[in-house]
């Protein structure tokens, strides 16, 4: 039986503001249009062959956080022209871990926060970032993550306790 889908507008008109702020949220404001861009390009392809018209909000944004990812990895392949190489050591940007804050994140208000939540591991980063940010359920999570409902609470709780650990 064919799916009875709505316009791809009114899923736009509908979601567009959450897949920008998760998109920013996981990409980092520099990065971020960059992502949701790709996210609706992504989501626009494959909006035809959709087997169903259930929960698209969080179809939409499993796509944006994929596209982050996708992101971060390239951000670690380009090249950076530099005369100082040693200066570049460990650098990652806003949300891309391990390194500090640097460029246009730095001046964020809540910069501090984001530095912390950047250097929680990857995949606590993530699910906290879906829970907080996106607010997506658990068993939302567990499916953008790829793992079960009951990892997708353990990896926020632990990301929390992490944040709460190195409040000042």
């Amino acid at each position: 039986m064919p799916v009875t889908l709505p316009a791809f507008q009114t899923l736009v008109d509908a979601h567009w503001r959450d897949v920008a702020r998760l998109a920013h949220a996981l990409a980092g404001p520099v990065d971020g249009d960059d992502v949701a861009q790709q996210a609706w390009v992504q989501a626009l392809a494959a909006y035809p062959r959709l087997q169903s018209s259930r929960n698209l909000r969080s179809w939409l944004l499993t796509i944006t956080h994929r596209c982050a990812m996708d992101s971060h990895r390239a951000r670690g392949r380009r090249a950076v022209p530099s005369d100082d190489v040693a200066a570049l050591g460990g650098d990652r940007g806003a949300l891309g871990g391990g390194g500090p804050v640097a460029g246009p994140e730095a001046t964020l208000p809540d910069a501090d926060l984001w530095k912390r939540v950047a250097d929680l591991p990857e995949r606590q980063r993530e699910a906290v970032v879906l829970k907080y940010v996106a607010d997506l359920e658990h068993t939302e999570i567990a499916r953008a993550l790829e793992t079960t409902p009951t990892m997708s609470r353990r990896l926020v709780s632990d990301g929390l306790a992490a944040l709460r650990r190195d409040l000042p």
